[in-house]
């Protein structure tokens, strides 16, 4: 099933990935991060500080890397479909940037495109933010291609699929009895009460969240779970959706004597820095006095179910025919041109 309506386009001239960016060397760091956070008054001190994260991962961000990966699997996809569709990439806060690249498809004569934003989630940061980046891309670029964005997919089965192998491996690789957690990106809890439309009571983002780590846990045969956040940021003063992975191992480990756990980015498509450095790298430093051993699972974006899945998405606004869903909280439909949802979803 899908929830609201389906936008038949027929067939596209083109597909765009649309990702977040990230900076490919040391001089790049400051400026992304200037980007990222423009307009939300961060001071330069904290800017320094997540600075440190990508400075230590040698000033480059793996990101951009990671979504070639993706657009050469679904390339390699579209050859063996026998297609002939060009893919196109541009990324909102870094080289290259979505501007450039529409400028580029409207110079290669594309009439009308797809995009697929790499974000599984709604909200105003996962999903409507991307809208605003296509609209702007196209008010700038005179003669831009009409374009439709696929929709959310926190619960299609190749994605939750994959998820749930890699946990089976996870576990396999663990300690017997390892505690299984989950985890996502936190937001503000102001933000997440807003996210989707109010006919369907918000916090549209953490229920998908949490309704897609209880569809991974079913597909790989666990019975219990934890649900947890990271990589948070602004003041201590704004509540923002807990508890926090750091501060959830220390206290499993400290009330429950919890020395091993398998933690599922859930949240995430691919080992982007948000992973590296908060799962790989502080997390692990930070429970090791407490010896608790952690063991992540992969995440989806560079497997070959992941670009299925892409094309699957774009098969479903080419025939205006919905694809399968496993969960039970909405995932929103397509939308053209960059426009806000008909609904009124996310408010900023």
């Amino acid at each position: 099933m899908t929830d609201g309506a389906l936008e038949h386009t027929g067939p596209v001239d083109a597909l765009l990935v649309l990702s977040f960016g990230g900076p490919e060397g040391q001089e790049d760091v400051i400026p992304f991060l200037e980007n990222v956070t423009r307009g939300r008054g961060i001071p330069a001190s904290r800017l320094e500080e997540v600075a440190t994260h990508y400075r230590q991962l040698g000033g480059r961000s793996p990101i951009n890397d990671l979504n070639r990966e993706i657009i050469a699997n679904v390339r390699a996809e579209l050859t063996r479909r026998g297609r002939d569709l060009p893919v196109y990439f541009g990324n909102r806060n870094w080289t290259p940037m979505i501007e450039e690249t529409v400028r580029q498809m409207t110079a290669d004569g594309v009439r009308s495109a797809a995009v697929f934003a790499t974000s599984a989630w709604g909200g105003y940061s996962g999903c409507a933010q991307y809208q605003e980046d296509i609209a702007r891309a196209r008010e700038q670029v005179a003669g831009a291609p009409t374009m439709v964005r696929l929709r959310q997919f926190y619960d299609h089965p190749l994605f939750i699929e994959r998820f749930a192998g890699d946990l089976r491996a996870a576990m396999a690789s663990a300690a017997p009895g390892a505690r299984v957690i989950f985890t996502a990106h936190s937001v503000p809890e102001a933000a997440d009460a807003v996210a989707g439309p109010p006919a369907l009571g918000g916090h549209l983002y953490s229920r998908q969240v949490a309704e897609a780590a209880r569809l991974v846990a079913e597909a790989a045969g666990v019975e219990d779970h934890d649900l947890v956040w990271q990589s948070r940021s602004g003041p201590p003063s704004v509540p923002w959706l807990e508890p926090d992975v750091v501060d959830h191992v220390r206290e499993l480990a400290e009330t429950q004597g919890v020395r091993d756990v398998v933690v599922v980015p859930v949240g995430f498509i691919s080992d982007h820095v948000e992973v590296i450095w908060d799962l790989d790298t502080e997390l692990v430093d930070e429970v090791r006095d407490l010896g608790v051993t952690v063991t992540r699972t992969a995440t989806p974006g560079p497997s070959p179910e992941f670009a299925r899945m892409v094309l699957q998405l774009l098969d479903e606004v080419e025939t205006g025919v919905a694809g399968d869903r496993l969960g039970g909280v909405p995932a929103l439909g397509c939308n053209r041109d960059g426009a806000r949802c008909a609904v009124g979803c996310c408010a900023r």
